[in-house]
């Protein structure tokens, strides 16, 4: 009776495999490089970076077939620092991403959780900042308009992603501040639609942060995953980009407002800029930003690329017009799907802005500030893909 029972056991527990086909897989992205700055506080440096160009992740993800189209999905994403293990969003298991949802083949997704907002899933793609063959150092002053690739993270929201119609898709999400009586405080919201046929692909967003860096709530300071601390930073941005034979060239526009900002995170000095912190001045007050971006990529063999591109930054600081003029280029070469190298070189140059503000110091994302409106940076290194 009793191998009769196990038999039955076994067989419903394969009936069970099989009918709801779930899956589970182990995936990561590695990229580590050498990286030199011409100034950073006043001297050069030459570092060993993990993430100049990609941030560096491991991460499960896994789909479960519930029938008639539908699916349970989940992802959980830690990113880190390769070159001393440390936590890429200090105090968090899975900083990067934790999300869990419904996939419905015919109504779209729907999903709960820590995940990345609207314009870096649809914009963020026509930007070298999003892609390897930009990365993290090519983006524009600040990361002020998330386009770079998985910098900003926001909490406690609930994501709806359209199902691909006619070469179209739709997100929109919101994100609780999970507060008693301060409903609107640190809380976010966004939205967008993108269109992709043939070679044209082309996509615009908004996205609003209240209060961001208040406390818990959608963008925290603890994590750094909040890049501005002010009472309301507000997202416009569109972009599109044209693929013919080998290669591929985009303009990007984005518009950034940010009302009463008391600081700026710097991922080189691991904290915020402002009030006098590390002697690169002070930030409080409006702040408007127009970046203007044109990119282009082109594969001279199926294993060897070049990229670059240019960005304008138009601001107005309590009334003064501070601009950026940030260049990048980037040859990579490719020694299997998963594994590649590249050289890439980073020039930025500001101007215009007070000289006791933090705006009046070049800063290349990730990498800590300048003493002078100019800073440099080349960097080599390798991504490995798993």
């Amino acid at each position: 009776m009793n191998k009769t029972l196990l038999a039955a056991a076994l067989c419903g527990a394969f009936t069970i495999s099989a009918h709801a086909q779930s899956s589970v897989t182990l995936y990561g992205l590695i990229d580590t490089g050498i990286v030199y700055t011409n100034n950073q506080f006043g001297h050069s440096n030459w570092q060993v970076a993990s993430g100049t160009t990609q941030n560096t992740v491991f991460g499960l993800k896994g789909s479960e077939d519930l029938g008639a189209g539908l699916h349970a999905v989940f992802k959980l994403e830690q990113g880190f620092l390769l070159n001393n293990g440390a936590q890429a969003f200090a105090g968090s298991a899975f900083g990067s991403q934790a999300w869990v949802g419904l996939q419905s083949d015919p109504y779209g997704t729907l999903t709960f959780g820590r995940q990345f907002d609207v314009l870096n899933d649809l914009v963020g793609p026509l930007s070298a900042s999003w892609n390897t063959w930009g990365g993290s150092l090519a983006a524009h002053p600040f990361e002020n308009d998330n386009l770079a690739a998985n910098s900003v993270v926001i909490n406690n929201s609930v994501k709806y992603a359209s199902p691909l119609y006619h070469g179209v898709t739709f997100e929109s999400m919101y994100s609780f501040s999970n507060k008693a009586g301060a409903f609107a405080n640190n809380r976010s919201y966004s939205f967008g639609l993108s269109y992709a046929q043939g070679p044209l692909n082309l996509a615009a967003g908004y996205l609003q942060f209240n209060n961001a860096g208040n406390g818990a709530g959608a963008v925290t300071t603890s994590d750094t995953s909040a890049n501005f601390i002010a009472e309301r930073q507000r997202i416009w941005s569109l972009g599109g980009n044209y693929t013919f034979g080998p290669a591929t060239v985009g303009l990007l526009w984005s518009h950034t407002q940010i009302d009463n900002v008391a600081g700026v995170f710097s991922f080189g000095t691991g904290g915020y800029l402002g009030a006098g912190s590390d002697g690169t001045g002070t930030l409080g007050g409006s702040l408007r930003l127009d970046n203007y971006e044109v990119n282009a990529k082109y594969a001279l063999t199926p294993a060897w690329s070049v990229s670059g591109a240019y960005t304008y930054t138009h601001g107005a600081y309590n009334g003064s017009s501070p601009a950026w003029n940030t260049a990048m280029l980037q040859t990579g070469y490719a020694l299997s799907k998963r594994t590649d190298f590249y050289l890439e070189g980073v020039y930025q140059n500001a101007h215009g802005a007070p000289a006791d503000s933090v705006l009046s110091h070049a800063m290349i994302n990730t990498l800590s500030p300048s003493s002078t409106n100019k800073q440099v940076a080349v960097t080599a290194g390798m991504r490995h893909a798993f």
